[in-house]
């Protein structure tokens, strides 16, 4: 019965406005036409780059289509690591900002992570702490996640109390990250080399695998699910999520309401902060083997992904689910350029495109609506 009403809605809903489109006029209908595909030329695009990756690896006889059950737990694997950023940024564009640290932050977290958590010095004679006992992994996942939170909360009291936009705070922050990671990385007797050799305990709590019509899904896809669910009641059930939502639309008006702008601010940089922390951690087991380098670029993906799921940089707009369809359109892109053997140079160049474009359209829909 339920199944019904909904599909009856839905059916009305399609009725409605495609009469509402036949009682146009000629010119009104072009229009409309035109302005449905400026909207939702990101879809569009992504819908027939799919198409042609298909029809590409059939005619090539891959063993495994670009549409195959298989390709598509891949493409959601992928996903899912990309999630945790992706969620943490989301909160910060909502209120009209970026955090270009987050890659950073995931970086130094992960590197830190990967420096506690190695095997024994006679497992594994490459240890950046030699004489250091291999602590417990929840205390490493906290510590992970209060690094994080820290930043956080250095970038949302700096843009609040400062009146200092986001884009110069985080940026501050990334280079000062960068520097901080690199003396870390020369600590102890790595000599600043990759951070490798990790146990396997901290490795499986992270990739062990649950095995799902014969395809191997790692530990961290479900934490992603998780960190979903719990971002979204936040969002939507807390008074910090309405907050976040009445400071990003109108910052002047929330503060005459009564909301309290920098806790708001503060607040949620640092969720962002901790979910970055909690990625370090993910990321350290995930790649195995840690640098300065591992991080870089990775809050671009992450903006990117929250522009094409409709979070809005005008402030005040943007879905949990939007995000999470965000995230899985630019792996989609991303796996489908792999498919194509398309440099790793021109994938970069195509991600800036998708990001300018995403924006644009953004931009387009808040000017009509003003």
């Amino acid at each position: 019965m339920k199944e019904n009403s909904v599909f009856s809605r839905f059916t009305g809903i399609f009725k409605q406005r495609w009469q509402n489109y036949r009682a146009l006029g000629r010119m009104e209908k072009l229009a409309y036409c035109g302005d449905f595909l400026v909207r939702n030329a990101i879809y569009i695009i992504i819908i027939l780059v799919v198409i042609h990756v298909q029809i590409y690896s059939i005619q090539n006889n891959y063993a495994n289509t670009f549409l195959s059950f298989r390709s598509i737990i891949d493409i959601l694997t992928r996903a899912a690591s990309a999630l945790f950023l992706a969620l943490g940024v989301g909160g910060i564009i909502v209120l009209t900002g970026t955090d270009l640290s987050a890659g950073r932050i995931m970086g130094f977290t992960a590197c830190i992570c990967a420096s506690l958590l190695q095997l024994p010095l006679e497992q594994y004679s490459v240890k950046m702490f030699p004489n250091l006992n291999t602590p417990p992994i929840v205390l490493v996942l906290l510590l992970s996640m209060a690094v994080g939170a820290a930043f956080g909360l250095f970038n949302g009291f700096c843009t609040a109390k400062f009146k200092l936009h986001p884009f110069i705070v985080t940026l501050s922050t990334q280079l000062i990250l960068y520097g901080l990671v690199l003396m870390y990385v020369q600590l102890g007797t790595n000599g600043g080399g990759p951070i490798s050799g990790l146990t396997d305990r901290y490795k499986d709590v992270v990739k062990y695998t649950v095995d799902f019509r014969g395809n191997a899904i790692p530990l961290y896809v479900f934490y992603a699910i998780v960190a979903a669910a719990i971002m979204w009641f936040v969002w939507n059930k807390t008074t910090l999520g309405k907050n976040m939502y009445a400071v990003g639309a109108n910052a002047e008006a929330a503060n005459v309401s009564g909301i309290s702008v920098m806790k708001t601010t503060v607040m949620i940089f640092m969720i962002g902060g901790i979910l970055y922390g909690f990625s370090g951690f993910i990321e350290a087991a995930r790649i195995g083997s840690n640098s300065p380098s591992t991080g870089v670029s990775a809050e671009l993906d992450a903006i990117a992904a929250c522009v094409i799921g409709g979070v809005s940089f005008t402030g005040g707009t943007g879905k949990i689910s939007g995000i999470i369809t965000g995230v899985i359109l630019l792996q989609i892109i991303s796996v489908a350029l792999q498919w194509l053997s398309v440099s790793g140079d021109m994938q970069f160049i195509i991600k800036g495109a998708i990001i300018l474009v995403a924006v644009a359209i953004d931009m387009r829909k808040y000017l009509v609506k003003k």
